[in-house]
């Protein structure tokens, strides 16, 4: 069989949805030499994300996230002889007669419209219609899925969860080197809390910035700084506003986008790794820093218990004294620690890229050949 992937977003952007299509390339690549694939890119992404036999690189020229992309993708499909195109992007060509899946990462779009930029709104606006079009939706947890049914109104049966994972690159490695290293590229302590996510106020920096403040405050917590990582998104200056306000300058530090090697040295190096958002469709920083053998203080909210199980102390995002307490309890009692750190590590074993891909090829061949495909939670 044919398959097509919509590899356009990778070249905008590594993170996100763009290393879930990245990972899920690779492992597909590993898995399938039988069916063949055409993995769709950017018109200025040149080099091939995929070598090998049965994977063909194609450009795409309807440019991502624009008017123009729906029609421009009809008019090029039409050329591909193709059983399925996957969407890794939401929203699937919707005036094409290929056979489609997409991915639905999650709803934060519906949940926080706020925070969208106005192309953003217009983009995600299609996704009632994508959601109808699709012949089958692939979703990252339980959560989700059940948001896409609630909120959508999508059948049950339309939906299959593929749980994702961390990456191999994302294991131990001597804590006392991954400190050094960071401490000498960053210019940052050695002893320090970590935060890794594009900085935007739906991201609850905001209530971390506020937690991090009674640490020192309330229980005078001092030697420990913040780090956090990650390209600055929609209304990111409110939160440097948020560290001025709060007299924070001289504690946190703020590094900017990271190589992989770079965060696998800062998951590590760090004390105790913090997930604050108010909703995350999955959320992988607290699966990768358990797969480091950090332990990790995250929301109780939508998906992230179900990612973390009983390996990570939870908390209410919207009580910032409730955080605090949480990652004090992971400062103080080293006891506590080893047993998140033990306990992170096994749970993080659970998660497998090579079972997602697995399971999403058997998604593909059941669509394309036009069978109906089992319930399934994960």
């Amino acid at each position: 069989m044919r398959f097509g992937i919509d590899a356009r977003l990778t070249y905008h952007q590594r993170a996100g949805i763009g290393r879930y299509t990245l990972f899920l390339l690779d492992e597909l690549a590993k898995l399938d030499q039988e069916n063949r694939y055409t993995v769709f890119q950017h018109r200025k992404d040149r080099e091939a994300l995929v070598d090998a036999p049965n994977f063909h690189r194609k450009t795409l020229f309807a440019p991502v996230h624009s008017r123009l992309e729906q029609p421009l993708m009809m008019m090029e499909l039409l050329f591909q002889n193709l059983d399925l195109f996957h969407s890794t992007d939401f929203i699937p060509p919707l005036y094409s007669s290929l056979p489609s899946i997409i991915t639905v990462h999650d709803l934060a779009f519906l949940r926080w419209p706020h925070f969208l930029t106005a192309d953003h709104a217009t983009y995600y606006s299609q996704i009632d219609r994508g959601v109808r079009h699709a012949r089958h939706i692939i979703v990252p947890s339980q959560s989700t899925k059940n948001d896409v049914i609630g909120q959508l109104g999508v059948p049950e049966s339309k939906i299959s969860v593929i749980y994702e994972a961390a990456a191999s690159l994302y294991r131990p490695m001597p804590v006392e080197e991954a400190r050094a290293a960071v401490s000498k590229r960053f210019s940052i302590p050695q002893n320090y809390i970590f935060f890794i996510s594009t900085i935007e106020p739906r991201k609850n920096i905001g209530g971390l910035l506020q937690a991090y403040h009674h640490l020192r405050t309330k229980y005078n917590l001092t030697e420990t700084a913040l780090v956090l990582a990650g390209k600055q998104g929609w209304l990111y200056e409110q939160v440097y506003e948020s560290v001025e306000k709060l007299g924070l300058q001289d504690s946190t530090f703020f590094v900017g986008r990271v190589s992989d090697e770079e965060l696998r040295q800062l998951y590590v190096g760090a004390r105790c790794h913090v997930h604050p958002a108010f909703y995350e469709g999955f959320g992988l920083p607290p699966l990768e820093a358990m797969a480091c053998g950090t332990p990790t203080v995250v929301s109780n909210t939508s998906s992230l218990p179900e990612v973390v199980g009983d390996a990570a102390l939870m908390f209410d995002p919207n009580d910032w004294e409730e955080m605090a307490v949480a990652i004090r309890r992971l400062l103080v009692d080293d006891e506590l620690h080893r047993e998140m750190r033990q306990k992170g590590l096994q749970r993080a074993d659970v998660f497998s890229w090579s079972r997602a891909a697995a399971e999403t090829l058997g998604v593909y061949q059941m669509v394309a050949q036009g069978q109906t495909i089992p319930a399934t939670a994960g």
